[in-house]
């Protein structure tokens, strides 16, 4: 019996090992993105956020309460039209981010700001987990002056805090350049909750929103 739980224990490590979002694209549901009505609706605006796997960004941010759309997609880099291939090889010089559309009443670009920097590794250049190259940099692409300073200044003044071991090293920058990703990267762990990534990467990070955020700001 020792000896069946050592190779499952083994087992387990080299799949999380094997685990990262470029791998697990052998499933390629095709999901439409949701259609969303903006007419008289003066509250609502958007946020682009990368923070490694778009994949793991989309799932924590679908949790939150006043978020009304999420779109996985590509940013700010120097190719047209580019695919998820081609922004893999890191060659395009893409991040792969989420947009974000929601409603301001409900939750704050702040709010929103802290779910971000809590929910990744904003200390570690190009890589979150075993998800390593440019196209998985930390950062916040904004489109205002507002989104701006409240970034730069929420970024100070988590360095100052000592909230990190490590100094922050999030990008932010003006976004430019952005593409909606393929339709089966849309929704993508509600539709293949049960791929190894799903389970060993995204599903930790849900479990510790829920515990930091469930509360407060966790869609009942």
């Amino acid at each position: 019996m020792k000896i069946l739980k050592t190779i499952f224990y083994l087992q387990t490590l080299l799949i999380i090992s094997l685990t990262s979002c470029a791998q697990n694209n052998n499933k390629q549901t095709n999901q439409t993105p949701t259609k969303m009505t903006t007419e008289n609706n003066d509250t609502l605006s958007t946020a682009v956020f990368g923070a490694g796997c778009f994949w793991c960004v989309e799932a924590v941010f679908q949790q939150v309460n006043g978020v009304i759309k999420i779109e996985s997609g590509y940013t700010n880099g120097d190719v047209k039209n580019p695919t998820y291939r081609e922004v893999c090889y890191g060659k395009t010089g893409h991040a792969e981010v989420c947009k974000i559309w929601f409603d301001s009443s409900k939750v704050s670009f702040e709010t929103l700001l802290s779910i971000f920097w809590q929910t990744h590794d904003p200390t570690i250049l190009n890589q979150q987990g075993n998800d390593i190259g440019t196209q998985y940099r930390s950062a916040v692409f904004y489109n205002s002056d507002y989104q701006k300073q409240l970034a730069e200044k929420y970024k100070t003044d988590l360095d100052k805090s000592g909230a990190f071991a490590k100094p922050i090293v999030t990008e932010i920058t003006a976004i430019n350049n952005y593409y909606t990703a393929e339709d089966y990267h849309q929704n993508y762990y509600n539709q293949n909750n049960d791929q190894p990534y799903c389970q060993f990467v995204i599903a930790p990070k849900l479990e510790k929103f829920k515990k930091v955020f469930g509360d407060k700001f966790g869609k009942k």
